[in-house]
């Protein structure tokens, strides 16, 4: 056993775990972080996209060793003093989910999308989501969400009206969605090198 100490959405916790430990499983189930999902388990979905020390990872492709000393903010931890984040705002608005699996993911990979580029085109957010998946939609509401959330995190509102920004353009192609694995029960953890979200060339982009 090894001993880490993880700063989790602000709360310190210190605990004794298998050094193989993902990352993911650690948050799921050591800390009952489960807004953080296991879609595929080999990098590939994006559904367990955490940020840390601010920037996107994949955390069935992070060992929790490799978390000692950092922070890590989760889907859950978006959130202030009971106001969603712009961008949970913005995809509950846009209607920007079906089944809401990739939706965690999404939203943490848009989110550190927006801090490199706080006012990206249509296809700078399609190539910054290019690595996560979503197997209902045709990404159209996704990436509209994130264009509402750019203009508001600019704006420094809450996520504004359809009418508020370009929606994407007519007749722009839509990808063919890519299946992520249904929930079901959970893989045992394995060991893996940090795949930053987004590095995958499947996705977004058709």
């Amino acid at each position: 056993m090894t001993r880490i100490t993880v700063t989790v959405d602000g709360v310190e916790y210190s605990d004794d775990i298998e050094p193989r430990t993902l990352l993911v499983y650690y948050l799921r189930q050591n800390l009952g972080k489960t807004g953080t999902v296991v879609g595929c388990d080999t990098s590939n979905c994006g559904a367990c996209t955490v940020h840390l020390d601010g920037r996107s990872v994949k955390s069935c492709n992070v060992l929790a060793v490799q978390a000692d000393g950092h922070e890590v903010t989760t889907i859950e931890g978006l959130a202030a003093d009971g106001q969603l984040h712009p961008m949970q705002q913005a995809f509950h608005e846009s209607h920007a989910l079906q089944c809401g699996y990739c939706t965690p993911g999404m939203i943490m990979q848009a989110c550190d999308l927006l801090k490199d580029n706080p006012d990206p085109s249509e296809q700078e957010i399609r190539e910054g989501l290019e690595g996560n998946l979503c197997r209902c939609t045709g990404y159209h509401n996704i990436v509209r969400a994130v264009q509402h959330a750019a203009a508001a995190m600019r704006q420094g509102t809450e996520a504004p009206a359809d009418s508020a920004v370009p929606a994407a353009g007519p007749g722009a192609p839509e990808p063919a969605t890519a299946g992520v694995g249904a929930a079901g029960p959970e893989m045992p953890p394995g060991e893996g090198a940090p795949v930053s979200a987004g590095s995958t060339g499947e996705g977004v982009t058709a």
